[in-house]
């Protein structure tokens, strides 16, 4: 804990896209224990805890808070780490931290994810009313509805609750504060940020209807309803959470998916997407998010320079199916039979004649297959 940032956990790559996960009210950083470990295989995600929560000192805010100041204080945790544009998601008032941010300062967000939140949140009065009660009567009453407010029926999560009721009172107070001043729905249209709004579609704090207000209002926006969920969506549905993000925040994947197809064609990526199975599907998404959408997408190397470390790479360890994968991928950025063979005799020189003698066999049979093809390399 410091008295100047908030207390956060990093996880992930350090040269990954940085993340950052923003709690709900009365909760900590655990709120994404069951989603960002598996995030962090593809971003350097930060979550962080709300002042007087978790980690977080007390005193980061104070009564008459806003939305606003909590922003402020992401963003001079951001830059304590050394980030300056990153994607961010939150819940329900990590939401709003979002839309303030997607708002106020655009450039720093390259997009943003909404969670059961808000543009509002039902008006001042009754947050105002809140702040009062936890001020005069602290948090442990209000602790025992909260399975109710954040979950559905038979379903909790006790570290949460635990969080909620060991919160200190008077930083909750302001975050209450800052909920009860907090209104966007008139400047929504102006948000560009690529924004995902995700509602659980049984959650009784911020029904679907206020996450659609906002998909309707932000240009482009996105909008995924997850049944089952209540509030604290993350925590109950945290696959369903983490489809969404992923196929939000995973630009990576996509651009990996398009380069996969340029470089080995469409009738091999058809066929490997269609003989994916649930136990094969997150190897499938490390390869197009790693491999095809951050290795090959590098522009240090050309695609010829590639190809040409891919064949030589295949010979030293053996892979001849492989082998004979990027031949042809080979072929289509733009190597020449002679180039390719020039390739091989090299591997004879640096991985040994024989393992050069059946990558010379199987380079001719795909070339010679190839020229039986009328138009040459596919």
């Amino acid at each position: 804990m410091t008295d100047t940032l908030l207390n956060h956990r990093a996880e992930g790559p350090a040269s990954a896209p940085p993340l950052l996960l923003g709690p709900s009210l009365g909760t900590s950083y655990a709120l994404w224990d069951k989603v960002a470990p598996e995030l962090s295989a593809a971003h350097r995600v930060i979550r962080w805890d709300l002042p007087g929560h978790g980690g977080s000192a007390p005193g980061l805010i104070g009564p008459g808070a806003t939305v606003g100041d909590l922003a402020g204080l992401v963003l001079a945790l951001a830059d304590s780490l050394g980030v300056d544009r990153f994607a961010y998601a939150g819940v329900s008032l990590g939401g709003a931290v979002g839309l303030h941010l997607a708002l106020h300062r655009p450039e720093r967000l390259s997009s943003l994810a909404v969670i059961c939140s808000s543009a509002h949140f039902n008006g001042a009065g009754p947050w105002r009313e809140r702040a009062a009660r936890v001020r005069d009567e602290g948090l442990a009453g209000l602790a025992e509805g909260a399975d109710a407010r954040w979950f559905t029926p038979g379903f909790t999560v006790p570290r949460l609750v635990r969080d909620h009721r060991e919160a200190d009172p008077e930083a909750y107070a302001a975050c209450c504060d800052a909920l009860a001043a907090f209104d966007l729905r008139e400047r929504l249209a102006e948000i560009s940020v690529p924004t995902l709004l995700v509602a659980g579609r049984e959650d009784p704090a911020t029904p679907p209807g206020h996450l659609r207000e906002i998909a309707d209002a932000v240009p482009d926006a996105a909008l995924v309803e997850i049944p089952g969920a209540s509030h604290l969506a993350p925590a109950e549905r945290p696959e369903a959470v983490l489809a969404a993000l992923r196929t939000h925040f995973g630009g990576a994947a996509r651009r990996g998916m398009e380069v996969r197809r340029e470089v080995l064609g469409d009738a091999h990526v058809d066929r490997a997407q269609a003989r994916q199975t649930p136990f094969t599907a997150r190897f499938q998404d490390f390869i197009s998010r790693y491999a095809w959408g951050e290795i090959w997408t590098d522009p240090a190397l050309t695609r010829r320079e590639r190809s040409m470390i891919t064949l030589t790479a295949l010979v030293a360890h053996g892979h001849y199916d492989e082998l004979a994968l990027h031949v042809r991928a080979a072929r289509r950025n733009g190597l020449t039979p002679e180039e390719i063979g020039a390739v091989l005799l090299q591997t004879a020189v640096y991985c040994g004649v024989p393992a050069a003698n059946s990558a010379f066999a199987t380079a001719q049979r795909v070339l010679a297959e190839e020229d039986e093809q009328p138009g040459g390399p596919a």
